[in-house]
């Protein structure tokens, strides 16, 4: 692919795109975000608070711990957060430089003021609509679609800001109809490693820190040390050991960023942290290891793409072939190999569901990667599931294909029953 190909310069910025640095798990920091840009509207601290979110939003704030709260969970600490202490101009570093007595100020904001939550009649799978007023005064602020796509803004009766588009769609982001797997590893092939040191050098610090200190310390199910206690020399253990860890800092409070991939840190983490720990134990060369990391990233993706941001599939499974697919990339397989790794992969863990985040996501994280190594492995050994296997299909596009169907129409229903069983008391 050379440099000036139309398709090099979509994949650059796509990168460019989706790796973008988070603190904490991204639908409560997108609360916050919208919550904080609310509050700057009005102008000053507002006394009652409405968030109207879908259900996925729902579904991905109730149970996880919103970072520098002091251990606060759910859509009205979020809000809380981003009203009192937020930072709307830092986005998904939202709550990033909040110090320890605004902590204190987010908890007694939440304990004296009305925060209303109602799930939204919206066509949109991902969308919240913060509402703030003081006395009289009120300021409104809505996202859809994806994490920063901020698409109204009013201050009492004058809109200041209004973006049309059609429920699911993302259109202020780069095309991505140029993308296919043997693309991905033609651009990885021949991709100069200037355009992405700086995006994906950042995306080593960020995810193998946290990854480090959740192995370091305990963090809600503690599924990274649980994995690697008697294992601690064996590779395939320490790559899904380290991916865990990672989550298990992120889901249960740890207040350090991550690097996201597709809008989501456990995406991110799951990607790239396998990727690392294998080029790392094998002595790969940076660059190497900067090649493989197009690959995973690109990979998971191009898979997202077809299933969308939010929905009751699980994203890890996607990340977990992306990181087998960067494996396969450090031990010399390219495209057959990896094509067979992808459709091996999601054949296995496509039944995995999301109900949100929370502490088991590293252990779902765990599976997915555990998973990516068996499909590698797999094909190593001559092995393979063929066209017809139940949801795979002849050729990997075709799979990838299926596999967004799956998760973008054919897990509709079953989304909104994890919602519905979710929000029982």
């Amino acid at each position: 692919m050379e440099k000036n190909d139309r398709c090099y310069e979509q994949y650059v910025q796509i990168l460019h795109e989706e790796l973008m640095p988070a603190m904490g798990c991204t639908e409560p920091i997108a609360v916050a975000y919208a919550a904080a840009k609310a509050r700057e509207t009005l102008g000053k601290t507002p006394d009652r608070v409405l968030v109207e979110a879908s259900g996925n939003i729902i579904k991905n704030v109730k149970s996880v711990v919103v970072p520098n709260t002091g251990g606060l969970k759910g859509l009205p600490a979020a809000a809380a957060a981003g009203v009192a202490a937020g930072d709307a101009s830092a986005e998904l570093q939202v709550l990033a430089s909040i110090t320890p007595e605004q902590i204190k100020t987010i908890g007694e904001y939440l304990e004296k003021t009305p925060i209303e939550v109602r799930h939204a009649d919206t066509p949109h799978i991902f969308d919240i609509a913060v509402s703030v007023f003081s006395g009289a005064e009120s300021a409104y602020v809505r996202i859809t679609d994806f994490h920063t796509n901020i698409v109204c803004i009013r201050r009492g009766d004058e809109t200041l800001l209004e973006k049309q588009g059609a429920a699911g769609t993302e259109e202020a982001l780069t095309d991505r109809s140029c993308m296919t797997v043997e693309r991905i590893v033609d651009f990885a092939e021949s991709v100069d490693p200037g355009d992405v040191r700086e995006l994906l050098q950042r995306q080593i610090a960020y995810n193998m820190a946290i990854a480090e200190e959740g192995l370091r310390h305990d963090y809600g199910a503690n599924i990274g040390k649980t994995l690697l206690r008697g294992h601690e020399d064996d590779i395939n253990y320490k790559l899904r050991a380290w991916a865990a860890a990672g989550s298990d800092a992120r889901m249960n409070g740890c207040e350090m960023p991550v690097v996201i991939n597709s809008g989501s840190g456990n995406q991110g983490i799951t990607t790239s942290v396998p990727v690392i720990v294998y080029a790392r134990e094998t002595g790969a060369s940076e660059e190497e290891l900067l090649r493989a990391l197009c690959v995973s990233n690109l990979v998971t993706i191009h898979l997202k793409t077809g299933i969308g941001r939010l929905s009751a599939y699980c994203g890890a499974v996607s990340a977990g072939a992306g990181a087998a697919s960067g494996i396969a990339y450090l031990q010399g397989g390219r495209f057959e190999v990896i094509a067979h790794t992808i459709v091996n992969t999601v054949a296995v863990t496509s039944g995995i569901v999301c109900d949100g985040a929370k502490a088991s996501c590293a252990a779902k994280i765990a599976a997915a990667v555990d998973a990516g190594l068996l499909g590698l492995a797999m094909y190593r050994g001559g092995n393979q599931f063929f066209g017809g296997d139940g949801i795979v299909k002849k050729g990997v596009e075709r799979t990838i294909e299926i596999v967004g169907k799956l998760a973008s129409r054919g897990m509709v229903e079953t989304d909104k029953e994890i919602i519905r069983l979710m929000m029982e008391n």
